[in-house]
């Protein structure tokens, strides 16, 4: 029980496994927990909020992701020799869940992957993650899969049935973590604000200022609307988004935000504009419709079960679908109460339990692969 490594370097990694790390030790496990310092600052908070100090901490080799990637990969390499680890436990589709896990196959040891089997299908979108959780899965032992869509996409890439497990997303797990022990509550009366979010690099160039322009027609014909933008850090995005809404009276440009100010940010929200993927799967716990600001999504889940809708990058289209739900209560409500399909909570407990329903089943975790 005391020799289970959990990998992760960046602030969405953390968010999701720190229920699980909590689980663990619950149950009388006593995992390490690795941080590659792929996010500094911003990880250091994020474990914080969390309660959390890492037992491993690796420091982060140059400012490219190819720099980060050649260094980490070395250091984790030493690491996985240094003990006899018997799981590694890396989550989602980062540079640092590719290189826990490909570091933990060289070396014979099983990974098990949380969140396992989210897909696109198309390699440019997202960029590089895509392409990355594809890699991770086929060298994966335990695949948790948020939800059963999720499971059918490793399924029909012919990964072993008993290797694939539903359990539900950590991310849910963590947001009523955050509501138990940093009381998180809605503040505000009436309708609440419009929250945007846009970063991705797809989205980069004509579709960011195609998202501003949309949000400055809606924040113009509504005065009465507040529109609460935090701005990504990248130059790339902050310029347009600045020289769009910048002079709007009612939109409000911020610094990023961190994950308690995100969960304020989210529980006051009328309405969610975001191309991220986690907030599609954090808005429907608190009741709030979203828009998607991409063509596709691999979380189709919250499409189909009305709790979101695609509204592409295109300025008439977001606009028109923003404008419906202001002037339609109904179809508002039937958003706002669709509930959140990809978990309840309990996700990490799963986890837990088949876990420790394999050693009991008398497997060895420490397989040859």
């Amino acid at each position: 029980m005391q020799d289970i490594l959990i990998i992760c370097g960046t602030r969405p990694e953390i968010i999701k496994l720190a229920p699980l790390y909590h689980s663990l030790r619950a149950s009388g496990w006593r995992p390490q927990w690795l941080h590659t310092g792929q996010h500094d600052e911003m990880a250091r908070q994020m474990l914080a909020c969390f309660d959390i100090v890492p037992d491993i901490s690796l420091e982060r080799g140059g400012e490219s992701l190819c720099e980060f990637s050649t260094d980490c990969r070395k250091l984790l390499d030493g690491v996985m020799a240094d003990k006899s680890w018997s799981l590694v436990i890396v989550q989602g589709d980062t540079e640092s869940t590719f290189l826990g896990a490909l570091s933990a196959f060289h070396h014979r040891i099983p990974v098990a992957h949380v969140e396992a089997g989210l897909r696109t299908y198309d390699l440019d979108r997202p960029f590089p993650e895509e392409g990355l959780r594809q890699m991770v899965s086929r060298i994966t032992r335990f695949h948790f899969a948020p939800t059963e869509r999720a499971a059918r996409a490793l399924r029909e890439e012919a990964i072993p049935q008993e290797r694939i497990f539903v359990t539900g997303n950590t991310v849910i797990d963590a947001q009523h973590w955050v509501v138990r022990h940093r009381r998180v509550r809605r503040g505000v009366e009436g309708r609440g604000h419009l929250l945007v979010t846009a970063h991705r690099r797809e989205n980069w160039g004509s579709d960011l200022r195609e998202i501003c322009y949309a949000i400055a027609d809606v924040a113009s014909r509504h005065p009465e609307l507040q529109v609460l933008f935090p701005v990504h850090l990248n130059p790339v995005v902050g310029q347009p988004v600045h020289a769009i809404l910048g002079e709007l009276a009612n939109v409000r440009l911020s610094p990023p935000f961190d994950y308690l100010e995100m969960q304020q940010a989210l529980i006051d929200s009328w309405l969610v504009l975001t191309d991220s993927g986690g907030l599609q799967e954090e808005a429907p716990t608190f009741g709030v419709p979203l828009l998607v600001l991409r063509t596709e999504t691999e979380r189709p889940e919250a499409i189909e079960a009305g709790c979101a809708r695609l509204a592409g990058t295109q300025r008439a289209s977001i606009v028109r679908q923003i404008e419906e739900l202001w002037s339609d209560p109904a179809a508002y409500q039937s958003m706002a109460r669709a509930g959140n399909p990809f978990g309840d909570g309990h996700a990490s407990i799963r986890i837990v339990d088949l876990l420790q329903n394999a050693l009991a089943s008398g497997e060895r975790l420490r397989v040859a692969i």
